[in-house]
């Protein structure tokens, strides 16, 4: 199923998108706290993002920004902000699509599975700097060299490009894995992310993953090794 992610900081604004688009059949999670809205997006693991531009803290100008940084959409702007020049500003840091507050839940519901649809079958590549992957093929692209990843392997190193340079906790690559942390055996993970390292280690990239003992693990860039 389809997750999106609401950005609004409008409480009932907020659960009538939520409603709209669960009746449709989408998963759909809201960002209510504004503290870490980038890390909290990117630990939703969206296929979709909602995303409002008048925001506590950070605008959604720079949360658009921060999110194409790590190859993350696609984003579609809900706001009541409806100068052109904030549309050309929101498109050009990389929103997908802009549609102006009160917006009819029918062309909602068509932006969206535009959106979708568009990005279901498109390959995009995340940028880690001396390395690229492709985000649905799965396939790790360092130099002229290419190297088919597993499902696992490839959901660890993506989660790991689009947090970087922030810690990736254990708890979320549990769930994104094997759907909980319940059950699951710790050493699992561990086998998993050494496969990683060693696929890694295997085109020159070695020591890119650092270990945050008891936390969770870092992708650490060339320049800081």
């Amino acid at each position: 199923m389809e997750k999106i992610v609401i950005v609004e900081d409008d409480v009932f604004l907020r659960e009538e998108l939520q409603n709209i688009l669960e009746k449709k059949g989408y998963s759909v999670e809201c960002i209510s706290s504004f503290n870490t809205p980038v890390e909290d997006i990117v630990s939703a693991s969206p296929s979709l993002i909602l995303l409002d531009l008048n925001l506590p803290n950070l605008s959604g100008f720079d949360i658009c920004r921060a999110l194409k940084n790590r190859g993350i959409g696609p984003i579609l702007v809900l706001t009541s902000r409806n100068q052109l020049s904030d549309e050309l500003y929101a498109l050009g840091l990389g929103a997908d699509d802009y549609l102006t507050k009160p917006c009819h839940p029918k062309r909602l519901i068509a932006r969206v599975q535009k959106l979708l649809h568009l990005y279901k079958n498109m390959h995009v590549l995340l940028d880690a700097g001396d390395f690229q992957i492709d985000e649905l093929a799965n396939i790790l692209y360092v130099g002229k060299n290419s190297i088919s990843l597993s499902e696992n392997e490839g959901i660890i190193i993506k989660t790991l490009v689009k947090a970087s340079p922030s810690v990736v906790k254990k708890e979320e690559l549990f769930h994104l894995l094997w759907g909980s942390s319940y059950y699951v055996d710790e050493n699992i993970l561990q086998v998993n992310m050494s496969r990683v390292r060693k696929i890694l280690d295997g085109v020159g990239l070695s020591n890119r993953i650092k270990t945050i003992r008891g936390i969770g693990y870092q992708l650490i860039g060339a320049d800081y090794l």
